[in-house]
């Protein structure tokens, strides 16, 4: 029987809690759905994002950040799309290289270890980060 695709959406608090809810939230709904190594890297990468997004971004109105997942069929195995939308930074997201003793700038490292994909979006209402992972 064939996985039909499926997605969700939370709106979080642009604030450190904000990530907390998210990852509980993604891990909630996809906790059956998903194989376990699959949702663990998941939630990593929600939570990173959505810590870039309250540490380097604006909130988009009303101060909050927009979270979505998606979970389609892929060819071999489940893949899962997330996604944070903010307000947007002055410069867009970049992978940067630290030292052991730096305390941080590992996140989009770690997002694009665990993705397959990842990439960063600007529209008229922000950016949007995103990652597939399979």
């Amino acid at each position: 029987m064939a996985l039909a695709e499926r997605s969700w959406c939370v709106v979080v608090p642009h604030h450190s809690g904000g990530a907390r809810i998210a990852r509980h939230r993604l891990a909630a709904e996809l906790t059956d759905a998903v194989p376990p190594e699959l949702l663990s890297d998941a939630v990593a990468v929600v939570a990173e994002l959505v810590g870039n997004a309250v540490r380097h971004a604006d909130p988009l109105p009303g101060g909050v950040v927009r979270v979505s997942w998606r979970l389609r069929p892929g060819i071999d195995c489940d893949i899962v799309e997330v996604r944070v939308t903010d307000g947007g930074a002055a410069a867009p997201p970049t992978l940067r290289t630290v030292g052991p003793e730096s305390l941080d700038g590992r996140g989009l490292c770690i997002v694009a270890a665990l993705s397959g994909r990842w990439g960063v979006e600007r529209d008229g209402l922000g950016q949007s980060v995103w990652a597939e992972l399979s």
